[in-house]
């Protein structure tokens, strides 16, 4: 069994992936990073050389080979939730818990995040928060859809989201549901 975190960009999904399996006693991965690694170079880098087909290629690769694991939480892809064969298996794998917060608290997470703009493109021409908007129109129903469990993030700290995450996803690490 896995547990997957999706959400957009700056949802605090990787921060969450390890206190939940600390919390847990299992691993964890950051699925852009596991990509950064297989690629050898950033996603800004994948992006500007081979576009984002490739990227979206290498990213539903990753996914499927993660989802073959076990005792593993992982923090996705803010667009892995757009290819319909990850959306099923990964509510195949385990419970799937959509990390939730406003637009306003993304763009500062992101636009706080020094490495963001070194290794994340823009997604569209305009960028900021008009793209955030735009893309989370696109995006929201793909998170609700493959969700277990949807987590508001807004206004509380990490170490409160992994408890409500481990809390709601309790019964069923424990075949309760």
């Amino acid at each position: 069994m896995i547990v997957t975190l999706v959400g957009y960009r700056g949802s605090g999904k990787t921060s969450v992936a390890k206190g939940l399996a600390e919390k847990l006693g299992w691993d964890w991965i950051d699925a852009d990073e596991e990509l950064e690694r297989r690629e050898g170079r950033t996603i800004r880098e994948v992006f500007d050389t081979d576009g984002e087909d490739y990227f979206r290629k290498v990213e539903r690769t990753v996914m499927a080979d993660l989802v073959q694991r076990d005792r593993l939480v992982v923090a996705a892809g803010g667009g892995a939730i757009l290819n319909e064969t990850t959306r099923t298996e990964i509510t195949a794998a385990g419970p799937v818990v959509w990390l939730r917060a406003a637009v306003e608290e993304i763009q500062q997470r992101i636009m706080g995040d020094s490495t963001t703009s070194d290794r994340r493109p823009n997604l569209t021409p305009v960028g900021g928060r008009d793209e955030i908007e735009q893309l989370l129109t696109q995006r929201e129903p793909l998170y609700r859809e493959c969700a277990s469990v949807i987590v508001d993030t807004h206004g509380i700290n990490v170490g409160e989201v992994v408890e409500r995450v481990r809390e709601s996803i309790d019964a069923v690490l424990h075949g309760e549901a």
